[in-house]
């Protein structure tokens, strides 16, 4: 049976590593986003280019499970 103190630094820990991994990701997409020569805004929104959404939805979910294996291990 867990403690009330056990549970509580769970929680806490969760807390952090979600904290760090929005940030890692929130650091990726602007760096992306300095990168492409072009605005992925007004190409995904304005110009509906799938194929620019389908890329970046990819490079979202990479990080995304990159950040959590490297959270999880």
């Amino acid at each position: 049976m867990l403690d009330i103190s056990q549970l509580l630094k769970a929680a806490i820990a969760t807390l952090i590593f979600v904290a760090i991994g929005l940030v890692v990701f929130a650091v990726a997409f602007i760096i992306i986003t300095k990168v492409t020569p072009f605005s992925i805004r007004k190409e995904i929104e304005e110009d509906q280019n799938t194929a620019l959404a389908i890329v970046i939805g990819s490079v979202i979910l990479g990080l995304s499970w990159i950040i959590a294996a490297a959270i999880h291990g």
